[in-house]
């Protein structure tokens, strides 16, 4: 598992974290992958998740779009982990920087994400930094919607089963950024 960078208790239970490491690492019950609409896994954090899950991951994606048709932002994809340590891949649709209504599609992305583990009955839950990548979403912008999202999923949603969400991020700038949303949305309250 990841270092554990900040966390945070919700009144409701729920724990969020920050975490610097490697998301395909991640022993939770199911971890989000930043995805494209058609569930083609070429680059990024995409690539790193198929490749190390190896072959049931990209035939699970496959078969998804084909009887689903493309992933939206706001109903993610969820195939098995292959050869993860998770059971689960939720696949996320972000939004590209500069396709208009960025905001709201992010949103829609993470808590499509959280009511998809939800239904799936899971526990924990790794998110890395969807659309901060190539897709070009400013990070510290992402970063408080991600904060923002997940508090309100949790306000409006305080039965939710899903116990622990990390956030999983490699860089030091992702993780220096996030951490300031983090900050700011929840104070400095830090893991033991």
């Amino acid at each position: 598992m990841s270092e554990i960078v900040n966390h945070y208790q919700f009144a409701s239970g729920q724990n969020l974290v920050i975490c610097q490491g490697d998301i395909t690492r991640e022993e939770t019950d199911a971890i989000v992958n930043a995805a494209n609409s058609q569930l083609m896994h070429g680059g990024g954090v995409a690539a790193a998740i198929a490749r190390k899950g190896g072959e049931a991951i990209d035939r699970e994606s496959r078969e998804w779009v084909r009887e689903n048709g493309p992933v939206t932002h706001a109903r993610p994809a969820v195939t098995s982990g292959g050869d993860l340590p998770t059971r689960n891949v939720i696949h996320a649709v972000g939004p590209i920087w500069g396709e208009g209504d960025e905001d709201r599609k992010l949103k829609e992305a993470i808590t499509g994400s959280l009511k998809t583990a939800d239904d799936l009955g899971v526990y924990s839950i790794a998110f890395p930094a969807i659309s901060t990548g190539i897709y070009g979403f400013p990070k510290d912008r992402a970063a408080e919607i991600f904060m923002r999202s997940i508090r309100e999923y949790f306000n409006k949603n305080p039965w939710s089963i899903i116990s622990n969400v990390r956030i999983v991020l490699m860089d030091e700038m992702t993780l220096r950024t996030f951490i300031i949303a983090f900050q700011n949305e929840f104070g400095s309250e830090t893991a033991e």
